[in-house]
């Protein structure tokens, strides 16, 4: 009886190769063969077309001007109520032809830009006193916090007392609303600079003014920016109550003038006028707001 021996390294009779990938070694492992296809896992059938943001953000829009329209056709909304948007279209166009719409809006920003400016320096050099010195804070701070509590809307007729029924009054009602949002977030963002910022900066050499200038002031922009778009909304919202009481011109003017003969189509108008004025506004802050902090990674949004 003899025994076949087989040569070392080679398989015995009852024993065959196996590949890494299986009995079978049909897929290959040697750096020679093309590597496997990848199939996908989403289907292509099932995959999303992204739509364009643009018409994402006007779909709202549209989709409640025509309701409001199949609304008024139907004799849900009735003129005496709300007047349907064809109508205030033509009233629109109107009040621009005859010079009223126009002649309104600039007497309003007017008003809204001088307010908003007075109301940005009162409000941006207290903030700066209080969040920049102890003694500051000590003396401006407690008197804000106390004075921002009370309605700028109830201090209407002392200021009508003080300033009589001219601009002086509507002015200082726009002024007061603009400077406490202000206050507020500059002060904020000047205390919320990182410590350790302030040390590296104390490290190189910086003065007193030069961290101001070079690592507070950049800190605390983003604070100052937010508390201008609140100052905007507050600003129309101020020039709204100040042009309902004793105006001679000025949106709030146009807006009176309907309510005494039951316009709504014109009190609409006037409304959506203010509307996409405090738009145009937010857009202007949102436009400055990306050329000064384009140093500062923010979210977007996925």
């Amino acid at each position: 009886m003899s025994i076949s021996h087989a040569p070392p390294g080679s398989p015995g009779p009852d024993m065959s190769p196996i590949s890494k990938d299986g009995p079978s070694g049909n897929a290959a492992s040697g750096p020679g063969h093309a590597a496997p296809e990848l199939e996908p896992i989403v289907p292509a059938s099932t995959r999303r077309t992204r739509v364009p943001r643009w018409l994402r953000r006007t779909s709202g829009p549209v989709l409640l001007l025509a309701l409001w329209q199949l609304l008024s056709s139907t004799g849900v909304l009735t003129p005496d109520v709300l007047a349907s948007p064809g109508t205030i279209a033509r009233v629109g166009r109107d009040l621009i032809t005859d010079g009223s719409l126009p002649g309104a809006m600039g007497v309003s920003l007017q008003r809204v830009a001088v307010g908003l400016l007075l109301g940005t320096l009162v409000g941006t050099g207290l903030a700066l006193l209080s969040g920049l010195f102890r003694i500051g804070e000590d003396l401006v701070d407690a008197s804000v916090q106390m004075l921002r509590t009370v309605p700028f809307v109830g201090l209407i007729p002392l200021f009508i007392i003080w300033f009589g029924i001219g601009e002086t009054p509507k002015v200082a009602i726009i002024t007061l609303g603009v400077s406490f949002p202000l206050y507020l977030n500059v002060y904020a963002g000047i205390r919320g600079v990182d410590s350790q910022l302030i040390e590296a900066g104390e490290s190189l050499g910086l003065s007193r003014w030069g961290l101001v200038r070079h690592v507070i002031l950049p800190g605390a922009l983003p604070g100052a920016m937010t508390g201008l778009r609140y100052s905007l909304g507050i600003a129309w919202l101020a020039l709204v109550f100040a042009e309902q009481i004793n105006a001679d011109a000025g949106i709030g003017f146009l807006m009176v003038q309907a309510r005494d003969f039951l316009r709504t189509d014109v009190i609409v108008v006037c409304l959506i006028v203010y509307a996409f004025l405090g738009l145009l506004a937010d857009f202007v802050v949102r436009t400055l707001e990306r050329l000064l902090l384009q140093w500062r990674p923010t979210f977007t949004g996925r």
